[in-house]
């Protein structure tokens, strides 16, 4: 009984099955339910859930296709997406809503899903903090917020209009980011202040230049709960040195921004 304790405690299921590697399917492949956006914006067709962002002027906000089935604590997310037109998407997790500034509007942590190859993958907060790690730049924010860098390997590079699957691990206040099986920024965060230890799962739908975003495999895996990595000095990799958080010149996708018709 303790798995299925463990399951409960963290979430409630809603419109999903289960399987037997552990995870669970959160799209039912025939409607949205379980799951709530802007009815304009998001289908399903085929099988798979599409997002829809016909012109710049359609939308004033990014708009989100939140799961209702709870709150997400610790937890592996894997999502086989693909992102048509220049500008990009994301998967949230342990984020909120503020509904104060419209309907289906997110804040909280990011995996981005990005045609800028420095982007996809990234450590982000939307609406919140900002960048933390781009891809190929693990990272860490100290108890005062400042940022790290603690490691880099080489980005991985692939072509975001093509399927690829993305994975989020999330244990305590370690969060990792993958694609295609390959780890593209992973964030320990101990701010203590701004950081969230549970929240909602959504999709982004981006504005501005037109786009789709298409997502035909969504699985949850609760994992049990991970104690918080503690903050210690002593123990920060000697190579580990203080940068600025990340900015882009690219905020939608690799080319200009289509201008809104008035």
């Amino acid at each position: 009984m303790r798995p299925f304790l463990l399951l409960l405690s963290s979430f409630t299921l809603l419109h999903s099955s289960f399987s037997q590697d552990g995870f669970t399917s959160l799209f039912n492949g025939k409607d949205l339910a379980g799951w709530d956006g802007d009815p304009a914006l998001w289908k399903v067709e085929d099988g798979v859930v599409i997002g829809t962002n016909p012109a710049p002027e359609a939308m004033a906000n990014n708009s989100f296709l939140i799961w209702r089935g709870g709150t997400v604590k610790d937890f592996e997310l894997r999502a086989t997406v693909r992102v048509i037109g220049d500008n990009n998407s994301g998967l949230q997790y342990r984020s909120r809503e503020l509904k104060e500034v419209a309907p289906w509007v997110i804040t909280g942590y990011q995996c981005d899903i990005h045609p800028a190859i420095e982007h996809t993958g990234m450590t982000y907060e939307e609406r919140g903090r900002g960048i933390f790690g781009l891809n190929g730049r693990d990272v860490m924010l100290d108890p005062e917020g400042v940022l790290w860098q603690i490691g880099e390997h080489a980005p991985v590079k692939v072509d975001v209009s093509q399927w690829n699957e993305y994975v989020i691990i999330a244990q305590g206040n370690r969060l990792r980011h993958f694609i295609n099986g390959q780890l593209t920024s992973e964030l320990v965060d101990h701010d203590e202040k701004k950081r969230s230890l549970e929240g909602l799962l959504a999709i982004q739908l981006h504005k501005g230049n037109p786009n789709r975003v298409e997502i035909k495999d969504l699985r949850l895996q609760v994992l049990p709960q991970a104690p918080l990595v503690p903050f210690e000095p002593a123990k920060v990799p000697a190579t580990a040195h203080k940068i600025e958080k990340p900015r882009t010149s690219r905020p939608q996708g690799t080319g200009p921004v289509v201008p809104v018709k008035k």
